[in-house]
């Protein structure tokens, strides 16, 4: 395992390329367009053998990924914001034919106005869509989930597409020193991709046909199985992950110093290492704060949210996300995941990161006090009283 300085779009690459895709399409979209030039490059030195194909949109760069899983091929692209919107008619079609692509999207705000940097409303916007979707919060974490994605997604007891985001520019572009595992210690992990659920002259069947009503039921029900499948798997594909490269990974949520925690923030992606920082100083001064990361937004982690927060007196759930004329997408869900656990504890959001829109360090000391008392208002950070 060698030790490098990359970016998290470069991490991220770094892991596609010891998964050995067959087939990568790619379409430019900053900020991802990293990710797909550094794939290019390896393609072209030979140290990954795959067919780059430069399409000529991101609806196309789907559709061809689609294309070339339902030969059988092992299938990247990536994307960000605009282009995830614009894949948007793509993404059931590959969820429905149980097609498991991988796909990195850079979380970046949607137009408009025009704007190039991360919030989360792009991904969150396209939880429906029938794939699985995970939020990493730094580069090592990102180099790891690319070559876990891809075990996850094609489990035959899962079979479905995969969406690895990483929080635009915070994280994209920003570098640290990450851990490279060798190509022998990455076939150990992850094997060839074999499946039957192909178009194949051998054995000729019917895939992506139409279905009246009492058939598409049942398809439908056995998608959702196959999303909630991922679940032990991706505990599964952790417990490998550390027995051949050492690095633990927590499932679908990490949860940190919660077990006494009063106050509880909930956030997802970069944002929750700040969160962090702030829970190790409010905690040298005495208070009972702690700090829930959401790794996965798809599957929800229902069970696990629930018993993290069951002891919390109060919850604020802090996302770069809102659904216009009503709440933030990530605060719905958590509220959910708790009326059903049976939990009754006082909870709050707090929209922030709109248009990558810096969260502070005291912002987030400020939302830990204002659970003290919590008010049941939906607050956007740096706006003051925040909004009802």
């Amino acid at each position: 395992m060698a030790r490098a300085f990359l970016s998290g779009n470069e991490a991220f690459a770094y892991g596609v390329r010891l998964a050995r895709p067959d087939v990568i399409s790619a379409y430019p979209i900053t900020p991802q367009t990293v990710v797909v030039e550094k794939l290019s490059e390896f393609v072209e030195d030979g140290s990954l053998d795959a067919q780059f194909i430069h399409v000529e949109s991101e609806h196309s760069a789907l559709s061809c990924a689609l294309g070339a899983s339902s030969v059988g091929a092992r299938a990247f692209t990536a994307t960000s914001s605009q282009g995830l919107l614009y894949m948007a008619e793509v993404l059931p079609y590959v969820a429905g034919g149980r097609f498991p692509v991988v796909m990195m999207n850079a979380n970046r705000s949607t137009a408009l106005p025009w704007n190039i940097y991360g919030d989360q409303r792009d991904s969150l916007s396209q939880l429906d869509s029938g794939w699985i979707q995970s939020y990493a919060e730094n580069a090592q974490e990102a180099l790891d989930l690319a070559l876990m994605s891809f075990y996850i997604a094609e489990h035959k007891a899962v079979q479905t597409p995969y969406m690895a985001n990483l929080d635009g520019f915070v994280l994209t572009h920003t570098y640290e020193v990450v851990e490279v595992p060798t190509k022998e210690q990455a076939d150990a992990f992850l094997p060839p991709f074999e499946t039957e659920n192909k178009m194949d002259l051998s054995t000729p069947r019917n895939l992506a046909f139409s279905a009246g009503p009492a058939q598409n039921y049942i398809f439908k029900y056995k998608e959702h199985r196959g999303v909630l499948e991922s679940k032990k798997i991706i505990k599964e594909a952790e417990a490998r992950f550390k027995e051949i490269f050492g690095r633990t990974y927590t499932g679908l949520v990490e949860a940190y110093k919660t077990e006494d925690a009063d106050r509880v923030i909930v956030t997802l992606g970069s944002i929750a290492g700040l969160v962090r920082q702030v829970v190790d100083k409010k905690r040298a001064a005495g208070e009972k704060v702690g700090l829930l990361k959401i790794r996965y937004m798809r599957p929800f982690p229902k069970e696990e949210l629930t018993a993290a927060l069951s002891h919390a007196h109060a919850v604020a759930v802090l996302e770069k996300d809102i659904s216009f004329g009503n709440e933030g997408t990530v605060f719905t869900n958590v509220n959910s995941a708790l009326h059903e656990g049976g939990v009754a504890i006082e909870t709050q959001n707090y929209i922030g990161g709109l248009g990558g829109k810096n969260i502070s360090e005291a912002e987030i000391e400020q939302i830990f006090d204002d659970l003290h008392s919590p008010d049941g208002k939906i607050r956007f950070l740096g706006i003051d009283g925040g909004i009802q």
